[in-house]
């Protein structure tokens, strides 16, 4: 079971390396645009990259922000217990409270449809999310007109019934992956910890007063119906 969801997650990492260069390059249009194959050429050196993993409290715009992260300044370390700016609905954020758009992101959405339905129904992430049935959508699709089978999306082989917390988690670790400059999975990429990182935003959602007051979340993943994730 371990190797074939080390498989499965191998997998989803190298889906979304060449997915999310193309949601970005589509989106911010950066000269030159950004190699999925290039991965050093991602992270804080390139200016698309460094904005959203840029922490939401600090300034990218300011070069003494980016020169403090890029030179590794004790004041601008870069941790997991920071929430990066792509995270946030519009990838921006209101500083006297930094929880407004958190994990409503359209890159967020359209890597959870990648993965979780298909890359095929990434064209249905518009505008930036809000009151998508990011599940419903797709799942009852798994034949073609012509009776040729197609790929059940992996929704309906766990049988996930709504967006849970640890789903989300689990791609916000996998885009954050893909913006960074690492080739391969290490749970510590420099002064950030991958598993530190996970654990904050199970935390988030799974922590008291979690369930009673992340509703505003709830709703926007599962097309505003008002549903209670499922914890597992």
């Amino acid at each position: 079971l371990k190797k074939g969801a080390d498989a499965a997650h191998g997998d989803d990492t190298s889906c979304l390396k060449d997915l999310v260069a193309i949601w970005i390059n589509q989106a911010f249009r950066p000269s030159p645009l950004i190699q999925p194959d290039d991965k050093h050429s991602h992270s804080f050196v390139n200016n698309i990259c460094g904005r959203l993993l840029c922490p939401a409290e600090w300034d990218w715009g300011q070069n003494r922000v980016k020169d403090g992260i890029c030179n590794r300044m004790s004041e601008c370390i870069v941790s997991e217990n920071s929430w990066p700016l792509f995270l946030y609905k519009n990838y921006n954020v209101m500083h006297g409270n930094l929880e407004a758009g958190l994990f409503k992101s359209r890159l967020l959405v359209q890597a959870f449809k990648a993965i979780f339905t298909s890359p095929s129904s990434v064209k249905e992430a518009e505008g930036n999310g809000d009151g998508v049935d990011i599940l419903e959508n797709d799942r009852h699709t798994q034949w073609k007109s012509d009776q040729a089978k197609v790929k059940t999306c992996v929704t309906l082989i766990i049988n996930m019934k709504k967006v849970t917390p640890r789903a989300i988690t689990y791609i916000v670790c996998q885009v954050h992956f893909a913006l960074s400059n690492i080739s391969s999975w290490h749970t510590i990429d420099s002064d950030f910890d991958y598993e530190g990182f996970w654990n904050n935003i199970v935390d988030f959602f799974e922590n008291v007063p979690g369930p009673v007051t992340k509703l505003g979340w709830t709703s926007f993943w599962n097309g505003g119906l008002g549903n209670k994730f499922i914890v597992y």
